[in-house]
């Protein structure tokens, strides 16, 4: 297969990015990659010690971008949860390939990152009572859970994502 472009490290991690939430991280070799890119492991083993550099590669800009949108957290929950959404959207395929395969969440310690975004995202949004917080939990776990069931509908980022931020916006609500 010819390649489209000379950035093989960008192409290596678009490509697993595509196997990973297709079929996991577990569940997808390296060999697999290179051969869907037309390139020997070795070249692979170039740009990539291992495949876990590979996954650590492709978390690297869901984890900035995380840490950008806590500090420039819109302050009304309307701006909140569209902003929530987007990134939700803009990592869809690798929240899949995550979801795809909890226990390497776990080997890299992203369980624990995870809830203490989220804790943090949840106290911002609706402050620190449970009550007041379980809300916040269900209204951010609905937008997370709609971008991840509906990842390749044509209307996600248009219509749904409308929908869903206005479910969220009514689940805030005491």
């Amino acid at each position: 297969m010819p390649r489209l472009n000379t950035d093989t490290r960008e192409e290596v991690k678009a490509v697993a990015l595509e196997l990973f939430s297709d079929n996991g991280f577990e569940q997808t070799s390296l060999r697999e990659i290179a051969e869907r890119l037309g390139i020997t492991k070795a070249a692979l083993y170039y740009h990539f010690a291992s495949k876990k550099d590979l996954l650590n590669a492709l978390l690297e800009p869901l984890l900035k971008d995380v840490g950008a949108f806590l500090e420039e957290l819109p302050p009304e929950p309307r701006g909140a949860l569209e902003a929530y959404f987007d990134l939700c959207y803009t990592h869809r395929r690798l929240f899949l390939g995550l979801l795809r395969d909890v226990q390497v969440m776990n080997q890299l310690d992203l369980v624990h990152a995870v809830i203490g975004w989220r804790t943090r995202l949840d106290t911002l949004l609706a402050g620190p009572e449970p009550a007041d917080r379980v809300r916040a939990v269900v209204a951010l776990g609905g937008l997370q859970d709609t971008v991840i069931l509906f990842v390749d509908h044509p209307d996600l980022h248009t219509t749904i994502r409308t929908q869903a931020i206005a479910a969220a916006l009514r689940a805030l609500q005491p």
